[in-house]
């Protein structure tokens, strides 16, 4: 499944003209479901001299933009290959798996990867190896079978009610639509976002926009440099997963991945959805309790 390009985004509709891109722009690329705005609004108003780009491409663009130098730093989703990048990583996303309305899933709050073991996924099974390691032979098969698609039109298929597709929680938010629903799914690993550019770019202007989505004061993004992100990027290739401290972990505590877990119409009932009614439910909110049925 490939990203989509979001060429109407709001966030760049409203960019005053101040910041309209031009032959001297700073340009930052960003994936879906990415939404720099904030970051947009903070360049703005410490930098309101400096014309500032953003657009949104797909991530196989976004890479090749870094690397031919059409853009100067780009949000993208991890991991990516990192050879003459600097990488930052940002925050994580919670999974969630896209359904139709109508679909068994929608009455739950959550779902573990284990419950779609029998669903068709509208996607490269590579794409969701957590899914692959428990899903039926048929399923796979199935799954192989579909042809490439955008994050649109997989959602599309799904809102047919011929499969289903895991994607990050801003994904499924920037493709809604009426007729499907989103639901969180365990046992599959985070998408993680994260900051990138060239090692050779030595652009003033790239210390100011880590200084940003860094979060750092004015006074602190002025005197601080780029090399110690660019540390912080080289660390990450070495040691693995980074975040801020704020979005450390990605499951509150007492959270359980229960993968025996199979939907009603097999056997199980993950987590009923608040307020679907009915004596089978779980409870609503965040201290409503599992309840599996008996084979």
């Amino acid at each position: 499944m490939t990203d989509d390009a979001v060429v109407d985004d709001p966030v760049l509709d409203d960019l005053p003209d101040e910041a309209a891109p031009d032959g001297d722009a700073f340009r930052v690329e960003f994936v879906p479901g990415v939404t720099p705005d904030k970051w947009r609004r903070t360049w703005l108003q410490r930098l309101p001299d400096l014309a500032l780009d953003l657009a949104p491409v797909d991530q196989a663009e976004a890479v090749a933009h870094l690397r031919d130098g059409s853009a100067s730093m780009a949000l993208v989703r991890l991991p990516v290959d990192r050879d003459g990048l600097h990488v930052i990583p940002l925050y994580e996303e919670v999974p969630v798996v896209v359904v139709a309305k109508e679909h068994v899933v929608a009455a739950f709050e959550e779902v573990d990867v284990a419950d779609l073991a029998g669903e068709v996924l509208v996607q490269g099974p590579e794409e969701v190896p957590e899914w692959a390691a428990v899903a039926t032979a048929d399923a796979r098969e199935r799954s192989t079978a579909m042809p490439p698609m955008t994050a649109k039109q997989a959602v599309s298929v799904v809102a047919s009610g011929s499969g289903v597709v895991v994607v990050p929680m801003s994904v499924a938010r920037l493709h809604h639509r009426k007729d499907v629903v989103h639901r969180p799914v365990t046992g599959v690993a985070p998408s993680r976002v994260g900051l990138a550019w060239r090692v050779d770019d030595d652009d003033p202007r790239l210390e100011e926009f880590i200084g940003i989505v860094r979060g750092r004061t004015e006074r602190s993004s002025r005197g601080a440099g780029a090399d110690g992100d660019a540390k912080a990027g080289s660390d990450a290739k070495a040691g693995g997963r980074h975040t801020d401290a704020k979005n450390k972990g990605t499951r509150k505590p007492g959270a359980t991945q229960d993968r025996g877990r199979t939907l009603p119409q097999r056997g199980g009932a993950p987590r009923r959805r608040s307020g679907s009614g009915g004596s089978g439910s779980g409870g609503g909110g965040k201290g409503g309790s599992r309840r599996r049925g008996r084979r």
